[in-house]
């Protein structure tokens, strides 16, 4: 009796198995199995039940696979675990991302219920908080190492004190990389969504999330290497697609150009979408006076072709000369609106990609399948005010003639 008095299905279920003198009843796709269906129980024969970040989720389905409503009697489950993660879970930074890891296991009651969405809400919300007013542990994954200051009473005895140091302005970026990348993917996106995240503090996010999941990111030789390397590449290309798709719209400095570059690689080794691609060179472009000649030595997707894209290079730096003109251009209101003449490219700026182009040719000129129209056509790239000195050109066409 104490089992029908608070389930609204199982009066329905039973009563059915009565009327066809069954002995027993069926429970088909319980959510949670047979211990969270144990914790119901125990809730309805008045024993006491013991709720944490780790079970809540999987009761919380199960009363409402129960169906054990306020309509059925009143301080019934459902409304009790209500009030325990509105007024505990909800508040917790630590265990808002744990029901949220928990809830991914019970889709799609989870979702309907919205546990999932007040979850994201819940942490979005969080690490908009004025870091100076953190004063939840902001080291999910590891102890916050707090030293110790000695300080010297009026009695001469000596007194430690923990000295607690402001959490700095990125303190969430770690803890919310345990989350698999469909979870993190709509965080993040709560979390840009409010407009209160500088874009920078967003680049490194997805960097450290990149990190974590591909550890052998800034070694491509390993990524290639892989023993399961088609396997690798079908499971992680996803992942580096939604990276870049989650990358701040501002195309200013919220990301090094190292770190873009290398993002592009990874891209064009896993064989992610054009539009995918094409947004990394946009994003390059804007910012190649910063990259370095290994940043820009591409491996080439093509086994048969140049052991470089030389393609790929090519188009970054047009997208270089392009953006300059547009800047430049005094008829161009979209792109002049509210810029400075910081916004034009100096001309040490030039002269950086004018090197940056000549010791890269350098490098590719070894390659006797890098065709002349290609290396030409690099060469002039930039203009000639880029190049005052000739010394690293003379040296890349002597390569290549060799």
């Amino acid at each position: 009796f104490p089992l029908l008095s608070k389930s609204n299905r199982l009066q329905k279920i039973v009563q059915e198995a009565n009327e066809k003198n069954a002995d027993e009843v069926q429970l088909p796709d319980f959510p949670g199995g047979a211990k969270t269906f144990e914790i119901c129980a125990k809730f309805c024969y008045g024993m006491t039940v013991t709720l944490n970040a780790y079970n809540v989720v999987a009761t919380r389905c199960a009363a409402e696979y129960l169906e054990m409503s306020e309509a059925v009697e009143r301080g019934n489950l459902i409304y009790k675990i209500e009030v325990f993660l509105s007024s505990s879970i909800f508040r917790s930074w630590k265990d808002s991302i744990i029901v949220l890891r928990t809830a991914k296991t019970l889709l799609p009651w989870s979702e309907d219920l919205k546990i999932v969405g007040r979850c994201i809400d819940s942490i979005a919300a969080k690490t908009s908080v004025d870091p100076s007013k953190v004063d939840w542990s902001y080291s999910y994954n590891r102890k916050k190492a707090v030293p110790d200051i000695i300080c010297a009473a009026d009695n001469g005895i000596m007194l430690q004190q923990k000295f607690s140091s402001p959490a700095p302005k990125d303190w969430w970026i770690e803890d919310i990389c345990e989350l698999e990348i469909d979870l993190y993917e709509r965080v993040m996106i709560s979390i840009k969504s409010k407009g209160r995240m500088s874009g920078t503090v967003i680049g490194e996010a997805l960097k450290v999330y990149i990190l974590r999941w591909l550890p052998d990111f800034m070694n491509l030789d390993a990524l290639v290497s892989s023993d399961d390397y088609a396997e690798f590449a079908e499971r992680n290309r996803s992942l580096v697609e939604t990276i870049i798709w989650l990358l701040p719209t501002d195309m200013g400095a919220c990301c090094s150009c190292t770190f873009l570059l290398k993002l592009l690689k990874v891209a064009a080794l896993l064989g992610t979408s054009e539009e995918s691609r094409q947004d990394l060179v946009r994003r390059v472009g804007l910012q190649l006076d910063e990259a370095s000649v290994e940043d820009l030595l591409i491996p080439s997707a093509n086994a048969e072709g140049t052991v470089y894209d030389i393609d790929l290079v090519q188009s970054i730096v047009d997208k270089f000369v392009a953006a300059d003109r547009s800047r430049r251009d005094p008829y161009n209101i979209q792109s002049n609106e509210g810029s400075t003449e910081h916004d034009y490219v100096t001309h040490d700026s030039w002269l950086n990609v004018g090197r940056l182009i000549d010791c890269c040719l350098a490098q590719v000129a070894h390659d006797p399948n890098l065709s002349l129209y290609k290396f030409i056509s690099l060469s002039e790239s930039v203009p000639d005010s880029a190049r005052p000195v000739h010394d690293e050109l003379y040296r890349a066409i002597d390569i290549y003639l060799k």
